[in-house]
């Protein structure tokens, strides 16, 4: 899988990988085109897509807090004709590798919590990628999912608890709304 990067809004990129972002998440919790553009803007995320030969077959919305040290996938998805064939942890080693290489302390995911099949799915998933679960459950004020973090720890980082976590993934949710473009995420 032959993997490009972009740290600034592109809009060819977008056309590439924006069919699979709204595949996996155009009926629930997409965020709205004009935000992922203010984040790629303001520098606090990095947009990731995965190409088997020129098709786009996955695709991850990065943030980043860089003084903190954190990298949270806020975003994967893997076309629904490409899964469970390792192509969603092929992307994911790649994206922990680029963190590690980037000096990322702490690597985290906040998945749904409630008791669903797919939920178990998700975060078995997840933990088979090297993700750690915490106990702790986030309740959101706009939103009625319940969410858990994940996390791996990179760069000899400790252990952390969820609480700790929804610190930095609520930081870096604050950050992508916001209008201003100098936001102190440097």
């Amino acid at each position: 899988m032959k993997i490009k990067t972009t740290s600034t809004w592109d809009q060819e990129l977008w056309e590439d990988a924006g069919p699979l972002y709204a595949e996996a998440f155009g009926e629930k919790g997409a965020k709205p085109i004009k935000i992922i553009q203010n984040m790629l803007t303001k520098g606090i995320a990095e947009l990731y897509i995965g190409y088997n030969e020129s098709k786009a077959i996955a695709m991850a919305l990065v943030g980043k807090l860089n003084q903190e040290q954190i990298m949270i996938i806020d975003y994967l998805a893997v076309s629904e004709k490409e899964r469970n064939q390792g192509i969603g942890r092929q992307f994911v080693e790649y994206l922990k590798q680029k963190a590690g290489a980037d000096g990322i302390k702490t690597f985290i995911i906040e998945a749904e919590s409630a008791e669903t099949a797919d939920n178990r799915k998700r975060i078995k998933f997840w933990q088979s990628c090297g993700f750690l679960t915490t106990d702790y459950i986030h309740t959101y004020i706009w939103v009625p999912e319940k969410y858990k973090a994940l996390y791996i720890p990179l760069a000899g980082m400790q252990q952390i608890t969820g609480e700790e976590l929804f610190t930095y993934i609520n930081k870096f949710h604050r950050l992508s709304f916001l209008e201003k473009k100098n936001d102190g995420a440097d």
